[in-house]
């Protein structure tokens, strides 16, 4: 081993006994490397002015389809009702890592439902779109969307709240995003997504039947 290091010309060689500063050279002095970059850039500029834009999008006219599980904008599904499915259990709020979800819980005046969100209130700016308030959730009531328009003017308007996550895109199948089940992997959950079928109504017309009887 010995024998091959002393073999090797940058491996023998004797080690430095003081710090000797670095001597640029002529080209450097001149800036000359600084060409070989702005010559990249000159040449994907004319790539793309002869044979049209390659790289880049007609942003916003025209938008990057991302893949359904793409982690966007939170949304809060809800009922056919209009009420919020979310049921403040406080799972969300729990397992998400950046701490960026509030929420204030009331007893609900249905008594087939024990709680809902008072506030509901997540503070993008935190938010590291992780999906774990989605995988958490034991109601599916917070999926997340493909839109990715987040853009605020002060530290105010980063915190939405209920009315923010509640979108009129919500029920449209190429505008979710991540969420606990995917329609090619399990159609009939996302056919009932769609449909928001209603438990709590169910569980009304069960209760109803069982005084009758």
């Amino acid at each position: 081993m010995r024998s091959e290091m002393l073999r090797d010309p940058v491996l023998s060689r004797p080690r430095p006994r003081a710090v000797t500063p670095y001597k640029k050279s002529l080209a450097e002095w001149l800036y000359l490397p600084l060409f070989g970059g702005l010559m990249v850039t000159l040449r994907h500029f004319v790539r793309n002015l002869i044979k049209g834009p390659r790289y880049t999008i007609e942003y916003p006219e025209k938008r990057r389809d991302y893949s359904h599980r793409f982690r966007g904008h939170h949304i809060l599904t809800s009922r056919p009702d209009g009420s919020l499915r979310c049921v403040a259990c406080f799972l969300c709020a729990t397992a998400c890592p950046a701490d960026c979800i509030k929420i204030e819980s009331g007893e609900h005046p249905d008594v087939n439902i024990e709680k809902y969100p008072v506030v509901y209130e997540i503070d993008m700016l935190r938010c590291v779109f992780c999906g774990y308030c989605v995988d958490a959730c034991p109601e599916e009531a917070i999926i997340m969307s493909n839109n990715y328009d987040m853009a605020y003017f002060h530290r105010d308007q980063s915190k939405v709240g209920k009315n923010d996550l509640m979108k009129p895109y919500t029920f449209d199948p190429s505008q979710l995003g991540y969420r606990p089940h995917y329609p090619e992997e399990d159609a009939q959950r996302a056919k009932m997504r769609r449909e928001a079928f209603n438990l709590v109504q169910a569980a009304r017309e069960a209760g109803a039947t069982e005084v009758a009887s």
